[in-house]
């Protein structure tokens, strides 16, 4: 019993684990560097995606499928739940908290504080969610599911979103990527509210009432200055459980604790909460959250019956009008509507044909897109067929976007 004590008083074996335990911490805060780069999170959402794309149709179906529905998890507050289900109401719930933080950051101490400068985005956000949606039940107006389907083409998925813009646009100016972001975190901002009000099956309000009380709690602690990190952890995992228990969807929680987290610093205050608790959760969104769900919920067959029932739906390709043609034509028309009404100006750097290619590039709905074709189609064969939607509309719309991106930047550079 004695040995082991003079082992660890051994400064050697203590030289060596400091050593270890320093490669370690090196080692995972590499990783974490690369994963608030936006290219890589871009980068390993489209890995997750063509990963379950490859088991859902290879030998390996059979394990993908059972994994997703595989549950776990505590009958309290609802909580035994699916593989998939805890991805897309748990993780995904990260990634919400971090776009309510950026939607807040922008509008307190950011690009978007003026009124006239958020009004550009916002209105070409409106513009972006209205349009797809009609454009939508134009189009698959009288079939089966297109009153379901009409808001799948609403959301604009931020990581992906980004990630092309990055790779495709590095030179253009930097006010293009806070267009597309504030657009994007709007535009999801929306989808989140639709989720709540049109998808929420049956509601307790008991629950409900508890969630926001603990949000309410939250949000004055924030204000009061309160330092304690891990009652913080505590109210938000306790409002996310309340809000998923009253049958609202919990990624609302997630948006709510991001706008009530403080983002003004005070006097001498290095880091607001805000800026510590993105840094903390980005790459973790970015890495773990997004990938994963992407996994679990793009996971679509593509056999020759599935494609035959693909092509022959008219509300799938409803949805693929939305993203690719109802976004385009939406965010411009918006954008303009707000600069003839005169509430805001085209930034002085950019021009149309910048806004026209962040447009198209806003079709990329992925994410939310997947998750509100989830919510519409619960236990409908339809689904999968919505989900294959989305994927390929997102991928028309990031094709078509990086080549007028790249066009753009070859102009800019040689008129520099």
């Amino acid at each position: 019993m004695s040995r082991p004590a003079r082992e660890t008083r051994n400064p050697k074996v203590k030289r060596a684990r400091r050593r270890l335990h320093k490669r370690a911490r090196s080692a995972a805060g590499t990783v974490v560097r690369y994963l608030r780069i936006e290219t890589i999170g871009g980068m390993l959402l489209l890995a997750a995606t063509v990963l379950a794309l490859l088991m859902a149709n290879t030998p390996l179906s059979d394990f993908y499928f059972r994994l997703r529905e595989a549950q776990f998890g505590l009958d309290m507050f609802h909580l035994k739940l699916p593989l998939e289900s805890w991805a897309k109401d748990g993780l995904l719930t990260l990634f919400f908290v971090v776009a309510g933080l950026e939607l807040k950051r922008e509008l307190v101490v950011g690009e978007l504080r003026e009124p006239r400068r958020a009004l550009f985005p916002v209105f070409a956000a409106i513009g972006g969610m209205l349009t797809p949606a009609a454009v939508a039940l134009a189009v698959g107006w009288g079939a089966d599911g297109a009153l379901n389907a009409w808001a799948i083409p609403v959301a604009t998925d931020i990581a992906f979103a980004l990630a092309v813009l990055a790779v495709t646009a590095s030179t253009l100016p930097a006010s293009l990527r806070v267009f597309l972001l504030s657009l994007a975190v709007v535009d999801d901002l929306g989808a989140i509210l639709i989720i709540a009000v049109v998808y929420t099956a049956s509601l307790s309000w008991t629950w409900l009432l508890a969630g926001i009380a603990v949000l309410v709690v939250y949000g004055v602690l924030q204000q009061l200055r309160f330092k304690g990190v891990y009652l913080y952890v505590a109210l938000g995992v306790a409002a996310w459980a309340f809000i998923h228990a009253s049958g609202v969807h919990a990624t609302i929680a997630g948006v709510a604790v991001g706008l009530l987290t403080r983002v003004k610093p005070d006097k001498g205050e290095a880091h607001t909460p805000a800026e510590t608790l993105e840094h903390k959760l980005q790459p973790f969104s970015a890495g773990v959250c997004v990938p994963v769900f992407a996994f679990f919920a793009a996971g679509v067959a593509l056999d020759g019956g599935a494609i035959r029932a693909f092509l022959g739906d008219r509300v799938a390709w409803a949805v693929v009008a939305g993203l690719v043609v109802g976004k385009t034509i939406g965010v411009l028309g918006g954008a303009s509507l707000a600069v003839r009404l005169r509430l805001a100006r085209l930034p002085e750097e950019l021009s149309w044909w910048d806004l026209a290619a962040v447009a198209v590039l806003a079709g990329c709905g992925f994410t939310v897109s997947l998750l509100i074709a989830e919510l519409a189609f619960v236990g409908d064969p339809q689904a999968e067929r919505m989900k294959a939607a989305v994927l390929l509309g997102s991928l028309l719309s990031a094709t078509v976007a990086a080549l007028l991106l790249r066009r753009r930047t070859k102009r800019f550079v040689s008129a520099a």
